[in-house]
This record gives C-alpha cells, sequence and structure tokens, in this order.
C-alpha cells in the first residue's frame, strides 16, 4: 500500500484498506440484506458514510477494486427506497441471481471474443520479417 499512498503514514494505509475492504463488500447482496434487516441502513450516521464513499468512483481509486459491481451498489445506496427494498430476503436473492447471470453472459462473451480472436490469428498467413538490411533498402 506505500505505492498507493506515497508518503502516508500508517493511520491512513490502514484507513485506505478498511475503506476498500468495505466498499467491496457491498457487491454481496446478502450482506445487504444483513445490514438492512438490522435497521443498519437506517441510520444518519451510516447513510452519510456511505455517501462519504462515494469517491471510490473516481478513477484514482476505483482502479484498485476487484469487484466493481460494489460501486453500482453504493450507488443504488443513496436511494432510501433501494435501501427499504433490501430488508426483504426475496429482493437481495433477486439481486445475487442477476448478479450471477450477469457474470456468466459476461464469462460467455469474454470466452468467445478470445476464441474469435485466436482463429483470427492463427488464419493469418505468419511472415516472416525483413532480415536486418532488407529492411532498410
Amino acid at each position: 500500500l506505500t505505492r498507493v499512498l506515497p508518503g502516508a503514514d500508517e493511520q491512513a494505509r490502514n484507513r485506505f484498506q478498511l475503506e476498500l475492504e468495505f466498499v467491496q463488500c457491498l457487491a454481496n447482496p446478502n450482506y445487504l440484506n444483513f445490514l438492512a434487516q438490522r435497521g443498519i441502513l437506517r441510520d444518519r450516521p451510516f447513510i452519510n458514510y456511505l455517501k462519504y464513499l462515494l469517491y471510490w468512483k473516481e478513477p484514482e481509486y476505483a482502479k484498485f477494486l476487484k469487484y466493481p459491481h460494489c460501486l453500482h451498489m453504493l450507488e443504488l445506496l443513496q436511494y432510501e427506497h433501494f435501501r427499504k427494498e433490501l430488508v426483504n430476503a426475496q429482493c437481495a436473492k433477486f439481486i445475487d441471481e442477476q448478479q450471477l447471470l450477469h457474470w456468466q453472459h459476461y464469462s460467455r462473451k469474454r470466452m468467445r471474443l478470445q476464441q474469435a480472436l485466436a482463429e483470427q490469428t492463427q488464419a493469418q498467413p505468419q511472415t516472416a520479417p525483413p532480415h536486418g538490411n532488407a529492411a532498410a533498402k
């Protein structure tokens, strides 16, 4: 983390890591359901904290996220209606299923693109690069 925050003290690095881990937890709809059922998503200080965390959408921070879907959830958590709906386990289950479908579609699409690129590369005739001085003439 020293490379992430050069010159930052240990407390700042710890805060960065803690907030990074927490923001990524927001990608888990079951965790959001857990927070909602315990009333945490109704607490004004917590709602303010969620608003503060929007800085993770900035490219210089977002590049550190392993689960960028958390940014979409963070955005949705800014809305009271969404926070209230998360109390319902069926809502969390629906979000979970939609995430899985999205990831499956993305994986299949990416695999097809990689296969097409590999086939295209194999279909192109391999030409030897010109010999040293021949290219300069």
